[in-house]
This record gives C-alpha cells, structure tokens and sequence, in this order.
C-alpha cells in the first residue's frame, strides 16, 4: 500500500493541509470511480470541471483531493496546485511505479500518420521477435492482446495503468499515439521516453487550439520535454520539422525523401499493389501505396535502425508489412474490376495526400470520392476538404461523417460552400452514408476507384450522443463483392 508522500513529486509546486502519510489505494479524476481510500484529482474539462464533484468524492470516501482552488478540506488531506493535470501524471507514474522507465517507450506525434507509423514499429518489432506495446487510436494492444480505446492518448491514470501492465507482461518496447490534446492537457506528464518522432504538420483540431501557431507549440513542447538520453526523429520535408526540434535535448535524427539526411527514400515505383523503395542505398519492395505512406515507412525503418535492429533483417520485415485498418485499406470488386478504398483522412492535408496518392497510380478510370466532415470539430475545414476533394476526383459525393450534435444538412451545405464553380457539376450530395457508399459502387465502371474517406477504422457513426453501428469497409465491402 503506497502512502500520499509516495507519489507526490516534489519538483511541482504544492501546498499540503493535512498529513502526507495517509495511505492510499487508487488514483482517479472521474469521481463515479472513487472509492474508500482513494484520490480524487480535480480536474477543469472543457464540458465539466472536476471541483464540482468534491463533495460527491468525499462522501464517496477519498481520503486526498487534488485542486487548483483555495478551499481546504476537513476531514481529508488537501493539495492544492496551479495545474492539477501536471501533478496528476506525475502521481499516476509514481502509483503504479513509473511504468515508463522499464521500457522503452516511443511517441509518434503530427497531424496525419501516427497511427500507421505506431502500427508499423508494432508489427516489425513483433516480426523480429520483441514483446511489443501499441497505444493508438485503433487499438491498444499487449502483444496479442486488444484492449478497445476511445481517445488517441489515455488520461494519465489510464495511461499509467496501461503502461505498467506492458511491463508486467515484459513488453521490450511500446509504441505510442501523442496527440496534441494528450500533450496539452498534461496527460503525457512524468512520462520518460526512450524517443520521439514527429511524422508532419497541417491544420487540424482548431476547435481546440485557440490557432494554428498554437497547435504547432503544442507539439513541439513534446519535443522540448525530450532528455539527452532520448532521441528525437523529423521529417525535415515538413516547413515545420527542424523547428519542432531546435531546442531539444535529444539526439536529433533527420528523414527525408527530397534532401540528403541521416534516412533518406527514394520513390522507385508507385502502385495500387505496393512501392518500391530506395532507402539509404537498399532497395525494398512494400505492400502500401503513396508518397505520404513512403514517408511513414522511412520513419519507421529510421526508428528501428536508431534502435539498434540489424538492417538485413530490418528490410525483410518491412517487406512484409501490411497497412493499418482503416489506412489507405484495398478492396477489390469481383463483380467488376473496381477497387474500393478506406482511408481514415479526416483533415485537408489528408485529403489531398490520399487523393493524390491514387491519382498517381491510376492508369485508366475514374476517382469518385465518397466524404463527409465531422460535427462538432473545426468547422474551417470543411469547404477546405470539399474543395480538395472534388479538385482531385472525378466524382464527389457529400455524405454525413459523424454529424455528433451538429445537423448534418448544415455541415453539408458548408462543404459545398467550399466547391469551386468548374467544379459543381462533379458533385452530389447523398446525407445517408450508407446510400452514398451505394450509390457511388452503382455509378463506378471497371478500373474506377471507389474512395471512401474520413472514417476509416471506426466501427460506427456518432448522432445525438448515440454511436450507431457502421463501418466503412464493411458497407463498401457488401456492394463491391
């Protein structure tokens, strides 16, 4: 049993009423959670704020509140600090015995490939043999365990949990998912990273950050957080990758498809079935498709030669890997020679990227895009990615993606906004995803490619506070074959 003067660290500034000796049996910011014994850490969200519910937690039988406000407790142990997220990550990492120092935990953060690079690291370093962690937006998994998450990066008591059950079950190394809100909401804090890699950077989660030079601060102060015994990766392709890392105290590395640095690709052939590489004098042959995913796969191949994994073997490997569910994901129809595309872009970067990507590898037929955007999210992109998409397909139609409290008719009407005039006549606008899907199978000819975009892994649709069952691939799937 850990007592409060176990987890408390003493480099955050703090005031303490009451005694640092109480034992304690569990760490939570949800009060629901609270039980006999506990911590509540009250924590001001963007819909509820934590200190409301202190009184609920107190008669639920926490022993120590964490808050940022002035008021002092009877009864129970009182700390009161400016940031009550940064002292709860640094809390959870000590309760559960700073999980992160006993393996080697790798962050990927950018607005667009994290998930496919984490998932690639998984998949290679369990060809080669290493007992992996993943933490990412489709899934954490402990070797082959699956465990379902709901957000990119865990809070920091989910977190913690999660890591020290990888230790336990002597995972070498995990790979992780770091989004810009899991960093500044502190929820990445007392983590010790063995490295970090920054993948690329584009407009995304304006809802949130209050600006687009907010947003890149935010992840570059993942960066600045790094220690000299860490390494940081960049893609120096990116306007944006050498900043991220100039004040870092990691060993830099630096990958690129256009300039002679540490890992260097170039692009040798390009194709619905695979790409082949040229990566620092080696060539490889690989089961993805696009310039963006050529990038991920030299991110990842320069994080395991950092890491020590002999290059023959390396190669091998990465020869056999296959996409992430959900990530540039081909179907082909067997009806008629159509193949079918999942792909999880969401952002107007994304969308051109994808777009582009099999543009480039169509030799005949059409690109009809099926897309929506989400509600409740950064309205400005929207007519961005309308504009995109119909700008790089042949076909576009406007469906519903998760509307969440939003009329889907409205996010609608503000993607068509966006629609250039030569390019009205491409689109159509079908709310039902599911008839959308339809309708663009039933209009496409052999040798079309039918995109589907903006969804990818996801297993549902998010309307009214429901999440409705749907899946992409499965809807695409039904019509194609």
């Amino acid at each position: 049993m850990k007592k409060l003067k176990d987890v408390i660290p003493i480099h955050i500034d703090h005031q303490l009423h009451g005694s640092k000796d109480v034992e304690i049996k569990g760490i939570h910011l949800d009060s629901r959670k609270i039980n006999k014994g506990d911590v509540f850490v009250a924590i001001k969200g963007l819909a509820l704020d934590g200190h409301d519910f202190i009184e609920l937690a107190i008669q639920k039988g926490a022993v120590v509140i964490v808050t940022e406000r002035s008021e002092v407790y009877e009864g129970v142990t009182t700390v009161q600090t400016e940031d009550s997220s940064r002292l709860l990550g640094y809390m959870a990492s000590a309760y559960y015995n700073h999980p992160s120092r006993q393996l080697k935990l790798i962050g990927v953060t950018g607005t667009n490939g994290k998930t496919t690079i984490t998932t690639m690291l998984f998949d290679l370093f369990q060809e080669l043999g290493y007992k992996v962690g993943l933490i990412s937006t489709i899934e954490n998994r402990i070797h082959q365990e699956v465990l379902v998450t709901e957000r990119t990066t865990p809070d920091a008591v989910s977190l913690n949990e999660v890591l020290a059950m990888m230790a336990d079950a002597g995972c070498d190394f995990v790979f992780m998912e770091v989004s810009s809100h899991a960093i500044h909401q502190e929820r990445i804090a007392g983590q010790t990273f063995t490295g970090g890699v920054f993948s690329n950077l584009s407009r995304d989660h304006l809802d949130y950050h209050n600006s687009y030079k907010e947003y890149i601060d935010v992840k570059k102060k993942f960066f600045d957080l790094l220690d000299d015994n860490a390494f940081a990766l960049t893609n120096v392709d990116d306007k944006h990758g050498q900043y991220l890392v100039q004040n870092t105290k990691a060993t830099t590395h630096r990958y690129s498809l256009r300039t002679l640095v540490d890992y260097k690709t170039k692009v040798l052939g390009d194709s619905l079935e695979g790409l082949h590489l040229n990566i620092n004098h080696h060539e490889v042959y690989t089961m993805f498709t696009g310039l963006f995913n050529a990038y991920n796969i030299t991110a990842a191949y320069a994080v395991a030669d950092i890491l020590g994994v002999p290059e023959g073997e390396l190669l091998q490997c990465i020869s056999r890997l296959r996409a992430a569910e959900g990530r540039f994901d081909v179907i082909v129809g067997q009806v008629k020679r159509v193949f079918g595309v999942i792909d999880y872009a969401h952002t107007p970067d994304a969308v051109k990227n994808i777009t582009t990507a099999i543009r480039k590898v169509m030799k005949q037929g059409r690109l009809i895009t099926v897309i929506g955007c989400g509600g409740s999210r950064d309205k400005g992109k929207r007519p961005l990615m309308a504009r995109i998409a119909t700008q790089y397909s042949d076909l576009v139609i406007l469906t519903s993606d998760n509307p969440r409290e939003e009329d889907p008719y409205m996010i609608l009407e503000e993607m068509e906004a966006g629609v250039a005039e030569e390019d009205q006549e491409k689109v159509l606008i079908i709310e039902d995803r599911r008839q959308a899907i339809k309708t663009a199978v039933k209009m496409s000819q052999e040798k079309d490619v039918v995109l589907v975009a903006g969804k990818g892994h996801e297993k549902y649709q998010e309307i009214k506070g429901k999440k409705i069952p749907f899946d992409d691939k499965l809807v695409l799937k039904a019509f194609l074959l």
